[in-house]
């Protein structure tokens, strides 16, 4: 099935892509890869999800932070591409956890992107390598920051 008749079935609701904070792209087509710049938890209404895990935010609040920035991430992708169905596969998640020192439970709370991901474009091609560490801090207190790599699908121009 379509990673955009995924979207529709699993009645997700997409964010406003992001606008660069800085002197970057959001994302970049560099032959048969795109290469996401780190999102963050970007919710329908534009605002920004924050919060620290541990004090702000537990465990099952930053899960879904995480799935928030997959959306965010997915928007990108839709904005860049044109379409969803122009993704291949997933090649890299990077997830950072603004966390306590305490907080051990980082691959928990990223599974909220990598489950995500699973369920748009399936467990053989939504599902791949994958980093998950905590920090002290992310920008404007946000609970989560996650990169991703993505093969694009062959035979297609990278404009949408």
């Amino acid at each position: 099935m379509s990673a955009e008749l995924r979207v529709n079935e699993l009645r997700l609701m997409l964010p406003p892509a992001p606008k660069p904070m800085g002197v970057y792209r959001p994302a970049v087509v560099s032959g048969s890869m795109i290469y996401v710049s780190g999102h963050g938890p970007v919710q329908s209404d534009g605002s920004l999800i924050k919060g620290r895990v541990g004090i702000d935010l537990d465990q099952a609040a930053a899960y879904q932070a995480a799935r928030q920035t997959g959306l965010t991430i997915l928007a990108t992708l839709r904005a860049t591409l044109g379409s969803l169905d122009r993704i291949a596969r997933v090649i890299k998640v990077l997830g950072l956890v603004n966390c306590v020192a305490e907080f051990d439970q980082q691959p928990l709370v990223i599974n909220g992107c990598s489950e995500l991901f699973a369920e748009v474009f399936g467990t053989e091609n939504g599902i791949g390598a994958r980093s998950a560490v905590g920090t002290n801090v992310l920008p404007g207190n946000i609970p989560v920051e996650i990169e991703a790599i993505f093969e694009l699908s062959s035979g297609l121009s990278h404009t949408p």
